[in-house]
């Protein structure tokens, strides 16, 4: 059995809906769960939605979801024929969900209501695409995947209970490959014993894929996405990145912690406990090789590359100039665990302590205001973190020249500027 996962780039348009069809088509009559993202940019379309709801602007936040509904019914009427009623049937179910809820008032916290609405961009991708499939004789088996993924309550950043889950597979899931070749459904998102629904971070997909590789025993994961392979660094940031046709688990864990897009960092554990190979492939063309990832030892790697943007530097003093010591330094790292902050890059001095966080002006706002309360705090934004994995003297220095670095750490295999 294999597990597939094909992110919202390759579902974003009708073209390329019927591309991910040809791909299926190529593994008639094996065993595969296939994942699905939200198509295109409809996720961050959700989370307008959602800002205008929790702003109190109603009508807004109504008619931003109409154009999410339209986008979704009018891929529905180019795909399909004889399964569009049935299709159109089932969007419009989700539909009303969330009206039902944006027809209300916010009494609970803005996260709750953007798992409630953004976990609705999988849902209509999944139901629009495997009425297509089920329509070309590629017959599949759609499932809500919220009931099936159990998590807690810690909604936008929920936490897989493996027990609920594993028990769930292996009675929902599992038996369906008697009857079915193909079963179809979400990744991301998943609910809570209370069946409110729950998202696992952003790009949780992958992640949600290899929780099913994982407990399915899979001979192997693919994530299909829109570049050849992992590549050395981004090609849209840097030209003239170089495919890497191997990596290691260890490896692509770190390339996650320091911010590369390409694997979420919560994939790679699921896999790497069962030796599971991981495949990133390129639905334009897959016949290219791509990456390859295990458990073996991979030398000679280029630099990697990782250039985050609009990262924000909080820099936090002691008001009489004596240490910032183990009690301060604690109840920082309790507002981080509180405001679900993950520092890209800290320095601790003897009378500062300085912290580079992804911009995110709510929790940045909330982090400042509780700190400045036993720190002064000073907040710069519009900086850019650099780090570059099996780093030269010579790449450092081509990728730093004419910036102004004000923050450097440097190991033996990584060295990050903060410019």
């Amino acid at each position: 059995m294999k597990v597939f996962k094909f992110g919202g780039a390759s579902v974003n348009s009708v073209d390329r809906i019927k591309n991910m069809a040809s791909i299926m088509q190529r593994f008639s009559g094996e065993k595969i769960i296939v994942i699905i993202s939200a198509m295109g940019k409809t996720t961050n379309a959700l989370e307008k939605v959602v800002a205008a709801f929790y702003a109190g602007k109603k009508e807004e936040a109504l008619d931003l979801f109409t154009q999410v509904k339209q986008q979704h019914l009018t891929t529905a009427k180019y795909l399909l024929v004889s399964g569009y009623l049935a299709c159109e049937a089932q969007l419009k179910d989700f539909f009303t969900e969330v009206e039902w809820l944006l027809h209300d008032k916010p009494v609970r916290e803005y996260d709750y209501y953007y798992d409630q609405v953004v976990c609705t961009g999988e849902l209509l991708s999944t139901a629009i695409v495997s009425a297509y499939l089920n329509e070309e004789g590629i017959t599949n088996k759609w499932v809500d995947v919220r009931d099936i993924f159990r998590t807690d309550n810690d909604f936008r950043d929920a936490e897989i209970d493996w027990k609920q889950t594993t028990a769930h597979v292996q009675d929902s899931i599992a038996p369906l490959f008697n009857t079915y070749n193909i079963v179809l459904t979400q990744g991301f998102i998943g609910s809570t014993d209370e069946n409110e629904s729950t998202t696992l971070g952003r790009e949780g997909s992958d992640y949600s894929a290899a929780v099913f590789a994982n407990i399915l025993d899979a001979e192997s994961q693919t994530i299909w996405k829109d570049v050849e392979s992992v590549m050395n660094a981004d090609p849209k940031q840097f030209p003239d990145a170089v495919p890497m046709p191997e990596l290691n688990y260890n490896e692509v864990i770190e390339m996650a912690y320091y911010g590369a897009q390409v694997i979420h960092p919560k994939t790679i554990k699921p896999l790497q406990n069962k030796s599971i190979p991981l495949y990133v492939k390129c639905f334009l063309d897959p016949a290219l090789p791509g990456t390859v990832i295990h458990n073996k030892p991979v030398h000679n790697l280029p630099p990697v590359i990782v250039l985050k943007e609009k990262q924000v530097m909080i820099e936090m003093n002691s008001r009489d100039f004596s240490f910032v010591g183990e009690q301060h330094i604690g109840h920082l790292y309790s507002l981080f665990e509180k405001l679900h902050i993950r520092p890209n890059l800290t320095q601790n001095g003897a009378i500062s302590f300085l912290c580079v966080i992804d911009e995110w002006p709510e929790k940045i706002e909330k982090l400042a205001l509780e700190a400045s309360a036993f720190l002064d705090v000073q907040v710069t934004k519009g900086l850019s973190l650099l780090t570059i994995r099996h780093y030269t003297k010579e790449v450092f220095e081509k990728l730093t020249a004419g910036k102004k670095v004000l923050l450097l750490q440097r190991s033996e295999e990584t060295v990050q500027a903060l410019l």
